[in-house]
């Protein structure tokens, strides 16, 4: 008997040829073991990409971070997930709840290798010498990119099983698209919660901070720290 390895890419080989990526991804067969197989891998991408991350201010804060950006991604997809199921059941989707959750997962793997590609672009500015402000508004890019693309392969993949499979609503690839803002919008509120991730030089290691200030209000400071720096003080 043919034993089956917990961990393989074998299941993404196919995913230039969308039509049998998709048919794979939501056939019915070992669905435990490709869901386990998929999330583990997401875990072990983002937890590369997290060391990366935090390794900007040493080793306490790369471990940290290892463990926090896998649990946000966990988190927004357990946080969300079920709304979106229920309304896409309400609007006339055939897709089961295990069906729907491997698409849903299917474009988190793909944030998370795409994540886990960027981490020597990520490890180059480290050594370069970038500043603080500078790696947060790269990180949060990378998200974006990242992010827009899992997001894009989930919204191909309900089309496919709208137009080739008809076990999906037209209507239900409209709603998605609003369903990637929910998703955005709890996952920035959870990371602003969670944090630090990169971990400013300047202050000790924190495994969490006070909750103050916002997300948006962070990306606006780092920008005007890039364009014009704070200077510092220094004692005659």
């Amino acid at each position: 008997m043919e034993k089956k390895r917990v961990l393989s890419l074998e299941f993404f080989g196919d995913f230039q040829d969308k039509d049998k990526f998709f048919e794979k991804m939501t056939s019915e067969t070992e669905m435990f073991h490709r869901a386990l197989n998929q999330y583990l891998l997401l875990n072990i991408c983002t937890f590369l990409y997290g060391i990366a991350m935090g390794s900007y201010n040493g080793f306490r804060q790369a471990i940290s971070s290892g463990i926090k950006v896998p649990l946000l991604l966990s988190l927004a997809l357990l946080v969300c997930f079920p709304a979106f199921f229920i309304i896409q059941y309400a609007l006339g989707s055939k897709l089961r709840f295990c069906q729907m959750f491997m698409i849903i997962l299917s474009g988190f793997v793909i944030t998370g290798l795409i994540l886990l590609s960027f981490s020597p672009i990520v490890i180059f500015f480290l050594i370069t010498g970038c500043n603080y402000s500078f790696l947060k508004l790269l990180h949060v890019a990378i998200f974006g990119l990242s992010g827009f693309f899992g997001m894009k392969t989930i919204l191909d993949a309900l089309r496919f099983s709208c137009e080739k499979k008809n076990v999906y609503p037209k209507i239900g690839v409209v709603v998605f698209r609003f369903w990637i803002l929910i998703l955005a919008f709890v996952g920035m509120q959870l990371a602003w919660n969670l944090r630090p991730f990169v971990g400013s030089r300047d202050l000790p290691f924190e495994l969490f901070r006070k909750r103050e200030g916002n997300f948006y209000i962070a990306v606006i400071q780092s920008v005007g720290d890039l364009i014009s720096p704070p200077t510092k003080k220094t004692n005659k």
